[in-house]
């Protein structure tokens, strides 16, 4: 039977995920992964103009009430992950559903093709202890390691790993996220970036990744 999501509430956290249609990829280029990120950032807050260029670059400055606030993310080539609490009523489905319809117009209409492009409704996962929390941060940000498209998580982009070790925004990404959640559970950012990367070996040996399997 589908897998059906538990019911999203207001103030929970929820680790959210999916990947493309018959596993394709989703991104080609650095090009897909910017829009891709422009575009959670214009959907983040409540606003009621229509998706565009000019529309994202305003969004940056929008003052609104967020539909969510995202605390991790990542991107694969044929999948994302995130990490995020809803902040208003009904917020994540509607934050997920504009994004998942705004890309999948992006990338057909640059890539003339038709149809969906997601994996049917997006996957849920309520976080319930604060164990689970840095647990799921660690396995997000491991991604790009553990599936071996890169030797150092320092040179992903696609992802909020540099903002959690770095003192400055990740450059690849005009996302806001909040960090000081996770961070808070840790006496730096050395030792956050320690925590997650103690467990790569054990990411590698794909024990760790059945915990979300997107199958």
């Amino acid at each position: 039977m589908p897998r059906r999501n538990p019911p999203l509430v207001q103030n929970e956290i929820y680790h959210i995920f999916n990947r493309g249609v018959e596993k394709r990829n989703i991104f080609s280029g650095e090009g897909g992964y910017k829009h891709f990120l422009e575009t959670l950032e214009h959907y983040r807050v409540k606003t009621p103009v229509k998706h565009s260029k000019k529309t994202l670059l305003k969004a940056r400055g929008a003052v609104g009430l967020p539909e969510v606030e995202i605390l991790c993310y990542c991107l694969m080539p044929n999948h994302f992950h995130l990490l995020l609490r809803q902040i208003s009523n009904n917020g994540t489905a509607t934050f997920i559903g504009r994004i998942a319809n705004s890309y999948t117009k992006y990338f057909n209409t640059k890539y003339e093709r038709v149809g969906p492009l997601f994996q049917g409704t997006f996957k849920a996962v309520r976080i319930e202890t604060d164990d689970q929390l840095l647990h799921v941060s660690r396995y997000i940000h491991l991604n790009p390691l553990v599936s071996g498209l890169v030797d150092s998580l320092k040179k992903y982009l696609w992802s909020s790993h540099p903002e959690y070790i770095n003192e400055v925004q990740n450059e690849g990404s005009q996302l806001k996220i909040n960090t000081e959640k996770i961070l808070s559970y840790f006496h730096s950012k050395k030792n956050y970036e320690n925590f997650v990367l103690n467990q790569a070996d054990y990411g590698r040996s794909l024990e760790e990744l059945k915990y979300h399997k997107l199958d």
